[in-house]
């Protein structure tokens, strides 16, 4: 069973690597009918752009710093302008700075709260309003965390933002259920995007072989991959997951509530 994007309209924040960037890739590769990318890297978001346009998806990119309070409008409002409408949004960007209760600073509040909650908030806010003006149905989906549940000692306001965005997302799917607007979140487990890679291998000093020690220890011997947070994002976008709303998958090695031993994700 194929995942068909057909004729639809999608915005991803955090597109310009990592998560993000293969969702966009997925659901080009899925038929989408247009593609909005943003970020900050504007080399990387001009290329992954051209690169989609390439393979028959129109694909815009907009430069933006979503800690930026404006920035959630204008990127929406950019989209719009450009394609004539919004079908479906993925928030796929994020900070993962680590602050624990002992450190945390308030700009390390400020800072994750503002990129890991405000931000898609307001980009949800944007979406919600323009699918309720055409009277049309759409999906959310947000990327998440397993630490949403708990979260690593050095990840206390991490896990707290994105513990925000989890209750944020069934909030939105319980008051536009009727509308016919869904939103679910991915609780992403440990995946080496490019962001992670470097936190591990220089900003903690694990270096550049942080990853096979962490695949070691883990239950598959491996990590989480972003195709695989990718191929669910899309599935849930999708009219293949019904009518599913106000859901939180939990994706990941582990179960919930099993014992286990806390890793970083």
């Amino acid at each position: 069973m194929r995942i068909d994007l057909a004729g639809k309209i999608l915005l991803v924040t955090g597109s310009t690597q990592g998560t993000g960037a293969r969702v966009a890739e997925v659901a080009a590769a899925s038929g989408a009918a247009g593609i909005t990318i943003c970020g900050r890297n504007e080399a990387q978001g001009k290329a992954l752009s051209a690169a989609l346009t390439d393979t028959g998806c129109p694909t815009l990119f907009v430069a933006a710093d979503l800690a930026d309070p404006s920035a959630p409008e204008h990127v929406a409002a950019t989209a719009l302008a450009h394609f004539g409408r919004l079908d479906l949004l993925v928030n796929a960007a994020g900070a993962t700075d680590r602050a624990s209760i002992l450190d945390g600073t308030v700009a390390d509040w400020e800072r994750l709260f503002a990129l890991n909650a405000r931000a898609p908030f307001f980009l949800m806010q944007a979406f919600v309003r323009h699918l309720l003006q055409r009277g049309a149905p759409g999906a959310i989906v947000n990327i998440l965390s397993m630490n949403a549940h708990c979260g690593t000692p050095d990840l206390a306001i991490y896990a707290a933002s994105k513990g925000a965005l989890a209750t944020l997302t069934k909030n939105a799917a319980n008051a536009h259920l009727a509308d016919r607007i869904r939103a679910n979140g991915i609780n992403m487990g440990w995946a080496a995007t490019p962001a992670e890679h470097r936190m591990q291998s220089e900003l903690l000093g694990k270096g550049a072989d942080w990853q096979a020690h962490a695949a070691a220890g883990m239950p598959l011997k491996r990590m989480l991959t972003v195709d695989e947070v990718a191929q669910l994002a899309l599935f849930l976008l999708s009219d293949l997951s019904g009518l599913l709303t106000g859901a939180i998958v939990d994706l990941e090695q582990a179960v919930v509530g099993a014992p286990s031993v806390a890793r970083d994700c």
